[in-house]
């Protein structure tokens, strides 16, 4: 957090010389064309897209799970898991008995669609084919590690869009 010259001096700090402030009029808001913080003179920059995160993730299983009544589901949708979701299965007496069983438990709170099933829980999860299992398994640790690295972001100068990397490309690195 900052502090603002008059709060340093106040504080105990170096007193440093005020730098002048210039009123902005309501039609040049932050949210507006023109930044608060420009130097007289300089262009004004657009301000940014808003970023809208995407919390569900569609995708299609490799052979598909088979209801009581034969149908084959195989379109799905995935949302990002929270850190409840991954809690709370620790909880569950089957994923403490045999921890395999935690991406079961896992993968059935956080699948919200599959097919035209009314509801997905763990107990679909464990009648999916093993390749099935292993392809949303694959599909969660995409979507919910590597997926949140990178960010849209758009030149200060040029306004090109691009890309770049928040973080290591796995945990613990950098």
């Amino acid at each position: 957090m900052r502090r603002t010259a008059v709060r340093a001096a106040a504080a105990g700090g170096e007193p440093q010389e005020a730098l002048p402030v210039t009123a902005v009029p309501e039609s040049e808001s932050l949210s507006g064309s023109a930044s608060a913080f420009s130097a007289p003179g300089a262009a004004a920059t657009p301000a940014p897209a808003p970023y809208r995160l995407q919390t569900e993730f569609p995708f299609e299983l490799p052979r598909g799970y088979v209801d009581d009544a034969g149908t084959v589901h195989r379109d799905g949708v995935m949302r990002l898991a929270t850190a409840r979701d991954e809690l709370v299965p620790l909880r569950d007496i089957r994923v403490q008995e045999n921890p395999a069983y935690l991406s079961v438990v896992l993968l059935g709170r956080v699948i919200t669609r599959l097919g035209s099933l009314p509801l997905v829980h763990d107990g679909v999860v464990e009648n999916m084919f093993a390749s099935d299992l292993a392809f949303l398994q694959d599909f969660y640790r995409q979507v919910n590690a590597e997926g949140h690295t990178r960010a849209s972001v758009q030149c200060p100068h040029c306004s090109e869009p691009f890309e770049v990397e928040l973080g290591g490309s796995r945990l613990g690195e950098s």
